[in-house]
C-alpha cells in the first residue's frame, strides 16, 4: 500500500536520448562573444607604423632635446611584457609643439635595426595614484618648456641587445 507518489528506484531499461541542442547553442554563444571581446579589443589597436632608417628628421627637432631616459617593463595580464620609456622633452626653440612624432630603433648585439617603431609622443599628465600620459596636443609644450613623456611598446623584439634604443625626433607640429 502505497500513500505517496508512486517512486520508481530502479532505473528503467529504456535510454533516453540526450538533447544536444542547448549545449550546441551554448557553446555558440561563447565563440560568439569571444569573438566580439577579441574584435573590440583589436578595433582600437594600430599596427606600429614603419618609416625607413633614412627619414629625414623634422628641422625643428634640433630644438627639442631628450634627456634623462629611463627604460622599465612590466607583466600584463595575457602573461607577456610591456616596454616603457621615461623621458624629458625641453622645447628650445620658439614655436608652440602641439604634436611629436618620434622613431625608435631598436637594435641587436651587432648594432643592425631589429625593430623600427614610429608612434606619437605622449607627455606624463600625472604620476599618482598611476603614470597617466596624454598627447602632446592636449598640453602644448611652450618655448622655454620642459615636460616628462613615456613611449610604450607592447612587443620588443627577442633580438634586442637591451640597450637604449635610438629616439629620432621625424615630425612636429607646431603653431
Amino acid at each position: 500500500m502505497s500513500t505517496g507518489p508512486d517512486l520508481n528506484l530502479v532505473p528503467s531499461a529504456e535510454t533516453r536520448e540526450r538533447n544536444w541542442l542547448p549545449l550546441i547553442i551554448a557553446a555558440a554563444a561563447v565563440l560568439v562573444v569571444a569573438a566580439v571581446v577579441v574584435l573590440v579589443l583589436e578595433h582600437g589597436r594600430k599596427p606600429p607604423t614603419v618609416m625607413p632608417i633614412s627619414s629625414a628628421l623634422d628641422p625643428y627637432a634640433a630644438s627639442l632635446p631628450i634627456t634623462g631616459l629611463v627604460m622599465s617593463e612590466s607583466g600584463n595580464l595575457a602573461g607577456g611584457k610591456v616596454t616603457y620609456i621615461d623621458g624629458h622633452i625641453a622645447n628650445k626653440g620658439n614655436r608652440t609643439v602641439t604634436g611629436i612624432t618620434v622613431q625608435v630603433l631598436f637594435r641587436d648585439p651587432a648594432r643592425e635595426v631589429t625593430q623600427n617603431e614610429t608612434q606619437a609622443l605622449k607627455l606624463i599628465r600625472m604620476r599618482d595614484p598611476y603614470i597617466d600620459v596624454e598627447p602632446v596636443s592636449a598640453a602644448p609644450l611652450k618655448p622655454g618648456a620642459a615636460r616628462d613623456f613615456r613611449l610604450i611598446f607592447d612587443a620588443v623584439s627577442p633580438d634586442w641587445d637591451g640597450a637604449y634604443p635610438e629616439i629620432r625626433i621625424l615630425h612636429v607640429d607646431s603653431n
